[in-house]
């Protein structure tokens, strides 16, 4: 079963006094393409989510976002007690040594030095707590992927549809194939024939007649075509991560159908390989969003 590159997964996780939440969102991309967004205080562990994801997710862009929302009694974010009165000491010295005023409103000046405000979310949390983190990255995870697996049923089933529709397409040439080489022949007979003046040896009319037939024999292009169409629903159901394949199996049925039509010389013919363009046309599209 494919799967797709599209998909989403949210988890929420409670703990005493925070919440964590981790969302997971992935569009279809060439590579890896990770975009991690998280708290500061799970900074040092961004390297263990990112192989995480690298060994899940395999293909894609990913995008990650891990916010913390303080829901205890006591404010995660506090004054900064000692700094402020540091500052407050040095301030009055140098205003005393420079002779100037002190300001007139201390709390905005004082509230406005660095690290007057502390939060306790840079803390670095335990492994208690981690290890909640960690189970709810890993459940979100899991929902992405089964979000892919349920988009990629999807593209299967359309994936299948199309190359049914180019098959039955294909098998229709057929019946225009011993019409398409009387035609051409008559054709060319009938215009020799206006030129009464001219004499021509017929055995070598003939085999020049074979020979220009043989060029136009699209037996090989069928074959070909027939097989790259088989390999497609091969592949299809040889498990995930085969969107690259895919992609090129795609890129030669086309190759052939477009040869078909360039050597098939006739309008019924032209008409199939065009409605097959088609039907390849909307595989190619969805093809890129395959893992």
């Amino acid at each position: 079963m494919i799967q797709s590159m599209t998909g989403f997964g949210k988890v929420t996780a409670e703990l005493p006094s925070k919440k964590i939440s981790v969302e997971l969102k992935s569009l279809n991309s060439k590579q890896l393409d990770l975009h991690v967004r998280i708290s500061p205080v799970y900074r040092e562990k961004e390297m263990q989510i990112r192989n995480d994801l690298l060994q899940a997710l395999e293909r894609g862009k990913i995008e990650v976002t891990i916010n913390v929302e303080d829901i205890g009694i006591e404010c995660s974010t506090k004054i900064n007690l000692p700094i402020l009165e540091s500052y407050y000491v040095q301030i009055k010295t140098i205003a005393e040594h420079l002779n100037i005023s002190v300001p007139d409103n201390w709390f905005q000046t004082l509230l406005r030095m660095p690290d007057a405000i502390k939060n306790d979310f840079t803390e670095q949390p335990d492994e208690s707590e981690w290890k909640v983190v960690h189970q709810a990255i890993r459940e979100a995870i899991r929902q992405l992927i089964d979000f892919r697996m349920q988009e990629g049923a999807m593209l299967q089933e359309l994936f299948e549809q199309k190359i049914a529709n180019i098959t039955t397409l294909l098998k229709q040439v057929d019946s225009y194939e011993n019409e398409r080489i009387d035609r051409l022949r008559t054709r060319i007979t009938e215009n020799l024939k206006k030129l009464p003046e001219v004499e021509y040896d017929s055995n070598r009319f003939e085999q020049e007649m074979i020979y220009y037939i043989e060029k136009l024999d699209i037996n090989e292009e069928k074959a070909r075509l027939n097989n790259h169409l088989q390999y497609f629903t091969d592949t299809l159901h040889t498990g995930n991560g085969q969107g690259k394949k895919l992609g090129f199996i795609a890129q030669e049925i086309g190759r052939e159908i477009n040869t078909l039509g360039s050597k098939s010389n006739h309008v019924e013919i032209q008409k199939l390989v065009v409605q097959m363009k088609d039907e390849l046309e909307q595989i190619k599209e969805q093809v890129l969003n395959v893992l």
